[in-house]
């Protein structure tokens, strides 16, 4: 008897040795947060001397973190509703509507999920540099709108297909327009999915380094992650004010997950099950 809990002691091993090499880089970039740069080359794998705060005021004002955050916070919740908006109404489309191009264009969809971005970014930025429309937000809105939806619409259209179709004729019956029935029937089931797509874009669009970077290119238009290009210079990097950067940038998104970490598994549950 005294046998079956050291074995399903023993089973929890490999989680707790797993969750602590996850965990790992996380916890190396606190720890070297609070040294100085000199302490962080000469090793980074010890503890820091003191735990002062003076690495995160220096990121903060080096950073122009506020401008930064404001930046990052207006094209992530942009970006994320204009994802999924389009992408649950384009599902909806895509499930009650058979149409022959319908096929056609889902399937479409799917084959651009698996296009690496690296083998469109050199084309885009020439055509669009071409036009003049670079270092402006409504073109890196209109970008994550093309390599969001995609995703978005497969996920939306999964659940779609499993809620009753009777549900929705009860409401035509009732003289509800077919909009007016997405709204009021269709959208309210589809709450799982929802939270998982906008934690899922707000991790994406929130720490996205390379596609505004090829976008956004006057300082005051910088995101978050580009910020952190502040302590880069031609022969030097200043990496305890960088590590410290890097904490204040994930604190949101971390932030977010941990709230909502409930509907996101009751998301992808659901989802798997569909």
């Amino acid at each position: 008897m005294e046998a079956r809990p050291f074995l399903s002691r023993m089973k929890s091993v490999p989680l707790f040795i797993s969750l602590f090499l996850f965990l790992t880089p996380f916890l190396l970039i606190v720890m070297n947060s609070f040294k100085t740069t000199q302490q962080f080359t000469e090793n980074p794998l010890s503890l820091p001397r003191s735990w002062k705060l003076t690495n995160y005021v220096t990121a903060f004002t080096n950073m122009d973190f506020m401008q930064g955050f404001l930046n990052s916070l207006t094209i992530t919740i942009a970006a994320v509703l204009l994802i999924v908006f389009f992408s649950s109404m384009t599902g909806y489309l895509f499930v009650r509507y058979n149409w022959k191009l319908n096929a056609g264009i889902f399937y479409m969809m799917l084959a651009s999920m698996a296009l690496p971005f690296q083998v469109l970014m050199i084309p885009l930025v020439m055509l669009y540099g071409n036009l003049d429309l670079l270092n402006l937000k409504g073109t890196l809105l209109f970008f994550y709108l093309g390599f969001g939806v995609p995703f978005g619409v497969f996920t939306f259209h999964g659940f779609i297909k499993g809620i009753p179709f009777e549900l929705e004729e009860s409401a035509f019956l009732e003289g509800s327009s077919r909009l007016g029935t997405f709204f009021r029937i269709v959208l309210p089931l589809l709450k799982p999915v929802f939270v998982t797509l906008i934690v899922l874009d707000v991790l994406w669009i929130w720490n996205d380094y390379l596609l505004p970077s090829l976008v956004l290119l006057s300082p005051d238009q910088r995101t978050l992650p580009l910020s952190t290009y502040t302590f880069f210079s031609s022969y030097s990097v200043d990496f305890a004010p960088l590590m410290a950067g890097l904490i204040m940038t994930i604190i949101p998104v971390l932030a977010l997950y941990l709230f909502l970490q409930k509907q996101i598994i009751k998301g992808i549950t659901e989802g798997a099950l569909k």
